[in-house]
């Protein structure tokens, strides 16, 4: 096994458990490991500190399997880390509500690079580091294992951070059988169709489920306005919740035209719903000189920092539309608004918010401060695990 040798006082984070070491903190490498292998880590005295999956083409050099120096990283070592997060699901009471779930959350399962999702009776995974990737068909043999009920695994390794592990995109049937062209997943009441293979992320926004059941909460007798709506589900939620009406509002006709199939799937085609397509920003100005206002706003844009170098252009689209948003609020009306943008912590999210209201004039205070769901775990020593932030706000 070869062998990465630190710089002195570089180890402090590992010390903490954090998984990734960059190369900055790498004095030398000793031996020459391939791309995705295990190697050893030792401090600058030559003490080993646990052993990761090294990633020649990163700027993460090593992401941590373990810290334990004695802990061989085989089979039995992923067998176990696969049973244990599977173990973690379900013991979360929240999951019996639904058959799509998040199952493996990379670093803070302690499987760095190895994102597994569940819809119904198939798995997605996402194979986004050099080590999960080297990894990739004995974690599908394990998952078939250990989930004997599941038909079919699929990989959708589709994304950007893989181009900075030197990997290629891949995506494609990893075990079992294929997926059908969409699956009918559920959250409580609501339906939803998924297409594994096309839709965004794994198939669907699994991590916003909570803050989903929380618009169903505060929806009863407003108007919503559900803006980047994708698929609806935001808005299909606030319509079992009792909304009056809710307009759905995506830049995208196809998204718009399975947000459709999900109501009429969820028997709620007949409630009172609008379909907007077109730029959200571009559709709130237009609201706003209209004077047609809302009770309840959720805003769940994309990811507009996706590195550090997007962070100021992004805080400028962000507080350009939470500033519309609540032009468009009437007097006690409530805004959900939402950064998945990992760059961009949550107290800087809470300023841009703090400063569009100023702006727009509108004293308001929040009444909820949202996060990921449960099947998203941010692990302790990892705070970069805990990307989605949001905030519900009510506006005087």
């Amino acid at each position: 096994m070869a062998i990465v040798h630190l710089l002195p006082d570089r180890d402090r984070s590992l010390r903490r458990h954090h998984p990734w070491i960059y190369t900055g903190a790498i004095a030398r490498i000793e031996g020459t490991p391939t791309t995705g292998a295990t190697i050893q880590v030792v401090d600058v005295g030559g003490k080993p500190m646990g052993s990761g999956a090294f990633s020649p083409h990163s700027q993460i050099a090593v992401r941590m399997w373990t810290f334990d120096p004695a802990e061989a990283v085989d089979e039995a070592f992923f067998r176990r880390r696969i049973a244990r997060a599977l173990a973690a699901r379900a013991a979360l009471p929240e999951l019996a509500a639904t058959n799509a779930y998040r199952l493996i959350h990379g670093e803070s399962d302690g499987l760095p690079g190895l994102i597994v999702d569940r819809y119904g009776d198939y798995l997605v995974c996402q194979l986004t580091s050099a080590g999960a990737d080297l990894h990739g068909g004995l974690f599908a043999a394990l998952l078939q294992e250990l989930c004997p009920e599941v038909k079919g695994i699929y990989e959708r390794s589709d994304v950007d951070s893989r181009e900075k592990e030197g990997l290629p995109p891949e995506m494609g049937l990893l075990a079992g059988a294929e997926p059908p062209p969409q699956i009918e997943i559920h959250e409580g009441a609501c339906r939803f169709l998924v297409d594994v293979r096309k839709d965004q992320k794994t198939g669907f926004y699994l991590d916003q489920r909570d803050n989903r059941a929380l618009v169903a909460r505060y929806a009863a007798g407003r108007e919503v306005l559900n803006c980047f709506a994708y698929t609806g589900a935001f808005g299909l939620h606030a319509l079992a919740g009792g909304a009056t009406a809710v307009v759905q509002l995506d830049s995208a006709a196809r998204a718009l035209t399975v947000a459709r199939a999900n109501a009429e799937l969820s028997g709620l085609g007949e409630r009172q719903s609008e379909y907007v397509e077109g730029n959200a920003f571009s559709i709130l100005r237009d609201y706003r000189n209209a004077g047609r206002c809302f009770d309840l706003v959720i805003l769940d844009p994309p990811k507009l920092a996706a590195h550090a170098g997007q962070v100021e252009q992004a805080c400028r689209a962000y507080k350009d539309v939470n500033l519309l948003a609540f032009k468009v609020l009437r007097p006690g009306g409530l805004l959900f608004t939402f950064s998945c943008s990992g760059n961009l912590g949550a107290d800087l999210f809470q300023k841009i918010v703090a400063d569009a209201a100023l702006d727009a004039r509108r004293d308001a205070a929040i009444v909820h401060r949202l996060s990921q769901a449960g099947d998203h775990p941010v692990g302790l020593p990892f705070p970069e695990g805990g990307y989605l932030k949001g905030l519900l706000v009510r506006a005087h």
